[in-house]
């Protein structure tokens, strides 16, 4: 098979895994989305899902579904659209679902309608994806948008990263400019010009690893000519910066 031929092979045959998975998850997950929204309806201000428009594909915005943990002001709240560990702004019930990413199983929904993939770039904000360079916001965005991915894995607790960067007196917003954004960018060049069906898979096995192993560095195993990571990216490196 052509080079040319993978390239249009791979999306359809990823597009009918995602419908399928997607299908049967919503299914087999039907009991657990009815207590979490039974428990939000009953806590906080009563919210259920949160839908918030972001990039999609071909850089055309959708709206995102996840279970409400934030007050409903949030976003004219603290640091407005960057949340850090223990924000005020989550509630009770909102804190656990966003730790377990349980939060984060409604985008199951667009996966099914077909704004999301199970596994690709995440969904930016538009100012957030202001931050990004012409040349990722160039490309980043002809796969669609993924519920994980590299960018998922490698920051699965960006919000520790931002916190502990706050709490040396400095701009947490500039942190997450001058040094998440950058490597973020990267990282997302590198699956556009990498993704395959195996490359899906071994980041989908990544994230189940990552619930249990949350600490694991296995991802720059599994895939060698990962961009490192910067120091500036690391807890020992913000006390440098």
């Amino acid at each position: 098979m052509s080079k040319d031929q993978k390239t249009q092979v791979y999306p359809l045959i990823k597009r009918s895994f995602d419908f399928l998975i997607s299908l049967i998850g919503i299914l087999c997950l039907s009991p657990l989305f009815l207590i979490i929204m039974l428990l939000l309806k009953l806590t906080g201000e009563g919210e259920v899902f949160y839908l918030q428009q972001r990039m999609g594909l071909n850089n055309k915005p959708f709206y995102i579904y996840k279970f409400a943990t934030m007050l409903k002001d949030s976003p004219t709240m603290g640091n407005k659209s960057l949340t850090v560990r223990d924000d005020p702004r989550i509630t009770k019930v909102g804190k656990l679902l966003r730790i377990t990413k349980i939060n984060e199983l409604p985008q199951i929904i667009n996966v099914l309608k077909g704004d999301m993939a199970l596994v690709g770039p995440r969904p930016l904000l538009t100012r957030s994806f202001q931050n990004y360079t012409p040349e990722v916001q160039n490309l980043i965005y002809k796969n669609r948008p993924g519920i994980t991915g590299l960018g998922s894995l490698i920051f699965r607790d960006e919000e520790r990263l931002v916190t502990v960067y706050k709490e040396f007196g400095k701009d947490p917003v500039h942190y997450y400019r001058a040094y998440i954004y950058p490597y973020k960018g990267t990282l997302e060049k590198w699956y556009y010009n990498n993704c395959s069906l195996v490359v899906d898979f071994k980041i989908l096995f990544l994230t189940f690893w990552s619930l249990v192993n949350s600490n694991s560095e296995i991802v720059y195993k599994w895939f060698k000519n990962l961009p490192s990571k910067p120091e500036s990216l690391t807890l020992n490196g913000i006390k440098n910066l």
